[in-house]
């Protein structure tokens, strides 16, 4: 019966705290944050803005900015943004490798717990793939 007891005040207590938790969407606020890049030439380095507003009562500081592997370059803003200031998270992508891509962004918030993901998704398509789907997609628009 102790157990019991124990494991429900165990139970109740943690959920009370994850209740608490203050997450990134509480102070900041992405227009979007997920952006497919459709298909795109391989090699050729492609870039989208998430911008973002303070919806705090506060400045807020963006920690970090992680992305999930070495082929997605976010660039965050350095120093704090004012309340109610918009900013944005630039996420660079390279491109190398041809064939589809789902990414993510984790962006932590200085004093926040927990953190919210960016998300980019697109196709890589060789050079002769991409110059077939440019003049497929050509011919489908004279129509």
């Amino acid at each position: 019966m102790k157990q019991l007891f124990l494991f429900a005040s165990a139970l109740v207590l943690s959920v009370g705290l994850f209740a608490q938790a203050k997450k990134a969407d509480d102070v900041i606020k992405f227009k979007e944050i997920a952006y497919d890049f459709g298909k795109i030439k391989q090699g050729t380095p492609v870039t989208h803005d998430f911008d973002f507003t303070n919806i705090s009562n506060s400045p807020v500081i963006i920690e970090s900015a992680v992305p999930s592997c070495g082929c997605t370059t976010p660039v965050k803003p350095e120093g704090a943004i004012a309340k109610g200031k918009d900013d944005k998270i630039k996420a660079g992508f390279n491109a190398a490798n041809a064939g589809p891509f789902n990414k993510t962004i984790t962006i932590k918030v200085a004093g926040v717990d927990m953190p919210l993901q960016l998300r980019i998704t697109g196709e890589v398509l060789t050079a002769e793939a991409y110059a077939q789907y440019v003049a497929a997609k050509g011919k489908s628009a004279g129509r």
